[in-house]
């Protein structure tokens, strides 16, 4: 009977699943030693669908146009990023709190002209791009959790840009730090929507170059610890450049994307993208500049 108790007090502590089905049930184990069940999904490379994830950057980087596109390769299957192409369309909502509507325009302007017109009706489809420019959210208002979530159940994916725009909380707090991010948990556990926010690196990790570890993110670790994937977008470093034989003049326009925390897949993922006047970043596959000078001579 204790078990019992136990089972119902913890479904007692959330709401009731869409369909009326216990959410929380313990695990058969003998099912599972026999059949490791349906493979994981993920929503982008190393991100389980239904987590909550966030992508860091230092300010400039390019972190808004890159979750731009991801938005735009999930919802058109076109590979604007090198990730591969996917016919299987996913549904977007995109929450801009940060840049206005102008800005936005210019920037699906600039991927769209990568797009054929069938991607473009499929984006057209599958994608809600908003800003709230003017507009102050609240995850910890009862209102706001409550609006985001009914727009989380329609999508599989509800990207926030950025997350300070969405809260007035201390982020050096770990306390306040876990109870807003509770609140996404929440909305990705109810929905089955993978939730992103974007968010800054510290200053020391952009002074010392060290945007692409886990310790990077602003604020309270909780920010890290508590999400399921962490994603970077970071620029070229002096030897980066030296090493692939880039122009000094032409540094500041590579960016290197990966994953530095994924909690169910290899954070394996590295992409280097050249960002062009409208910001749009283009895959780009860098070899080592002495590459072919090494071969050459071992050929000889």
């Amino acid at each position: 009977m204790s078990i019992v108790s136990f089972i119902n007090f913890i479904n007692r502590q959330t709401p009731p699943a869409p369909d009326g089905k216990v959410i929380h049930w313990p695990v058969n184990v003998t099912e599972s030693f026999e059949d490791p069940g349906p493979p994981l999904d993920f929503i982008i490379p190393g991100m389980l669908s239904g987590s909550v994830g966030s992508l860091v950057a230092p300010g400039g980087a390019g972190k808004s146009m890159l979750a731009l596109q991801l938005a735009i390769w999930l919802t058109s299957g076109a590979d604007i990023l090198g990730f591969g192409a996917d016919e299987d369309c996913k549904s977007v909502a995109y929450l801009s709190a940060e840049d206005p509507k102008p800005v936005l325009r210019q920037r699906l302007y600039a991927i769209g002209e990568a797009l054929s017109d069938r991607q473009k009706e499929q984006v057209e489809e599958h994608l809600l791009l908003m800003h709230l420019d003017r507009v102050k959210p609240d995850l910890l208002s009862a209102a706001w959790l409550r609006e985001l979530q009914g727009l989380a159940e329609g999508h599989d994916l509800l990207v926030l840009d950025t997350l300070r725009r969405f809260h007035s909380c201390d982020e050096n707090s770990g306390s306040e730090m876990a109870a807003l991010l509770s609140k996404l948990e929440i909305v990705s556990a109810q929905t089955g929507c993978a939730v992103l926010f974007l968010h800054h690196t510290s200053k020391s990790a952009t002074w010392n170059q060290l945007g692409d570890i886990q310790q990077s993110s602003r604020g309270s670790s909780v920010l890290t610890d508590n999400v399921r994937w962490q994603g970077y977008l970071v620029g070229m470093t002096p030897n980066e450049a030296k090493h692939f034989g880039i122009p000094t003049a032409a540094v500041r326009q590579y960016v290197r994307f990966g994953v530095s925390k994924s909690n169910y897949h290899r954070a394996d993922h590295q992409h280097w993208f050249v960002r062009g006047e409208t910001g749009l970043l283009r895959p780009v596959e860098l070899r080592a500049a002495n590459r072919g000078r090494r071969q050459q001579r071992a050929e000889i």
